[in-house]
């Protein structure tokens, strides 16, 4: 049964040709889920669409957010990247998470969320201590809003404490990562596909 993956990058900068740390551990899962035959269609960098503030999902002219849904609620798995700031998850994925919130009152005949049978993982980088914290942050949020969370569901990497360095600035992907990114997406990938071979029956 095919599969499907897409990404959203949360980073707070839009792009501009500078590398970012949250598409390198993107990208780290998007191999992780090719020894599992789910093929990463797209990266979403959120930050390059006017996605306006608010809980509904149309925010009116010039909102991208109902495009960026329907390509999110297109496929079976979720790849939700951003990064720490203040030592938890950074602005702009909280605003696509309120964004999210409209699915409570998205409900089909049998209460079923538009979420509900996908699969959602995380991505996480920073400079700082906050990995816990934030995926905390985001698990609870999907969760609310319908997207189910397999074992082992995060990939982080924190450098150290006010450092410099960046995930991107690294000459290689520590090992403890890569082998933490074969659990997550052998994980999603196996949830996903019970999900759609057999989906939730609802109310």
């Amino acid at each position: 049964m095919a599969l499907t993956a897409i990404a959203i990058n949360c980073t707070l900068k839009p792009s501009t040709g500078e590398d970012s740390s949250t598409d390198r551990m993107i990208g780290v899962l998007a191999d992780a889920f090719r020894q599992h035959d789910v093929e990463l269609t797209e990266v979403l960098r959120v930050a390059d669409h006017d996605v306006k503030p608010g809980v509904t999902s149309d925010e009116g002219d010039g909102d991208a957010w109902p495009a960026l849904r329907e390509k999110i609620l297109a496929h079976d798995i979720l790849i939700f990247g951003g990064p720490i700031w203040m030592g938890q998850i950074g602005s702009v994925a909280k605003r696509v998470l309120e964004r999210m919130d409209a699915f409570l009152s998205e409900t089909d005949d049998a209460g079923r969320m538009p979420s509900y049978g996908k699969v959602a993982v995380a991505a996480i980088v920073g400079n700082e201590d906050g990995a816990h914290f934030s995926t905390a942050q985001l698990f609870q949020s999907l969760n609310d809003t319908g997207w189910t969370i397999p074992a082992v569901a995060a990939c982080y990497w924190v450098g150290e404490a006010m450092g410099s360095t960046d995930f991107k600035d690294l000459d290689a992907v520590p090992d403890k990562v890569s082998e933490t990114a074969a659990m997550v997406a052998g994980n999603a990938a196996h949830l996903a596909g019970l999900l759609k071979a057999k989906p939730y029956p609802g109310q």
